[in-house]
């Protein structure tokens, strides 16, 4: 179990967040198992980058299936009673879906996805960080992935947003909502100490972690 009660952890949040980061040290710290995306694995992200309205639906598609994947893997897991943190959560599909399909091609996705959503299992804890689009935009620029280079501050913004809005309805798992602009929990171990802390604290459906700078 991860934090002593919690057998599948979710990390969410937009690209540059640090959910990656997160979820290989808390898998470090607990030898769970490590669920990441591999968006190197779908042949149509660049060229979404290039070309959003165009290549919106495969993009989407490849990625649903992928993460479908990898989530039913967890039965496996789940079997031989072995925990797992992920960097991603099939809801998280969806949100990007509505924010790139045409309505058209978003009803096509969502006969994919409703069927692919009844077979997978529900994460047993969400850790949602936030950091300002403007973070999220030098994060994304210091990391060098070429077909990131024309993400712009204001796509982010809506990404952000997305996941703002998502978040603020969800109710399908316990839910930490971390601002994480002023904590390091890859460099500074006080900081992953004190979200660890945090969240053996957690008591309700909902709760929030905020340390000011």
């Amino acid at each position: 179990m991860l934090f002593g009660k919690y057998r599948y952890v979710v990390i969410a949040g937009p690209i540059g967040v640090g959910k990656t980061s997160l979820a290989r040290r808390l898998s470090e710290r607990f030898q769970s198992a490590l669920m990441l995306e591999n968006p190197d694995a779908n042949p149509f992200l660049p060229r979404f980058y290039q070309d959003a309205a165009r290549y919106a639906l495969p993009t989407q598609l490849s990625f649903l299936l992928q993460r479908a994947s990898q989530i039913q893997a967890l039965k496996r897991m789940g079997a031989s009673g072995r925990a797992a943190v992920a960097d991603f959560m099939l809801d998280k599909d969806q949100l990007f879906a509505k924010l790139n399909l045409s309505e058209e091609e978003y009803r096509l996705y969502q006969q994919i996805y409703d069927s692919l959503q009844q077979q997978t299992p529900r994460p047993d804890l969400v850790i949602y960080l936030q950091v300002p689009p403007e973070v999220l935009a030098e994060r994304v620029r210091r990391r060098g992935v070429e077909y990131e280079s024309t993400v712009t501050v204001e796509y982010l913004t809506r990404v952000a947003d997305s996941y703002s809005e998502h978040f603020y309805h969800y109710e399908a798992s316990p839910l930490l909502i971390v601002n994480s602009e002023n904590l390091n929990f890859v460099d500074q171990p006080q900081d992953f100490e004190l979200l660890i802390e945090r969240v053996g604290q957690m008591r309700g459906g909902r709760e929030f972690f905020n340390r000011a700078g």
